[in-house]
């Protein structure tokens, strides 16, 4: 997964520490993240979608997961969707299936 910031919206960064990353959006308000168990180099489980009430509405999900999705097609990972936000956006964009594990 890569560290580097997406070209528009918040800065994102990634933090790993063995098998447990995630991607995190920093503000004044608190953070919101996106929590992954690194299963191999191919297999990724997206945990935990978290947004502090503050930021909700604003898009920090979305952002989260689409920086997911962006370094799943650059690195060629699958992603297996328990996160139930992941999951619903899943289910909600077929044209995503060939990033998600079967």
């Amino acid at each position: 997964m890569s560290d580097a910031a997406p070209d528009t919206g918040p800065e994102i960064a990634f933090e790993r520490e063995g098998s447990k990353a995630r991607y995190v959006i920093r503000t004044e308000a608190g953070e919101a993240e996106l929590t992954l168990s690194i299963l191999s180099p191919t297999l990724v489980i997206a945990d935990h979608t978290g947004v502090p009430k503050a930021l909700e509405g604003k898009g920090y999900a979305w952002a989260l997961l689409q920086r997911l999705l962006a370094d799943a097609r650059s690195e060629g990972f699958k992603i297996v969707p328990l996160c139930p936000y992941v999951n619903a956006q899943r289910a909600r964009h077929p044209d995503w299936a060939e990033l998600f594990a079967t």
